[in-house]
């Protein structure tokens, strides 16, 4: 799996950094996404990135296959 984010359309709601908080986080300074982990090797995490994709209300979060 391999995630990318969109940082342009990402609203800052957040959803991504509470779902996943090992693979997303927010910056500081405007609240938009930022990527901690591109590949998480663990399959929680990556169930958890999975959510964070389904739970994005600005479709911000892309998740590709290997």
């Amino acid at each position: 799996m391999r995630i990318r984010v969109n940082r342009d359309v990402c609203v800052g709601a957040g959803m991504c950094a509470l779902s996943a908080p090992g693979v997303f986080a927010q910056a500081k300074d405007d609240g938009r996404v930022v990527l901690v982990a591109a590949q998480p090797a663990l399959l929680p995490a990556q169930a958890a990135a999975r959510k964070a994709s389904y739970l994005c209300p600005s479709g911000a979060i892309t998740i590709e296959p290997d």
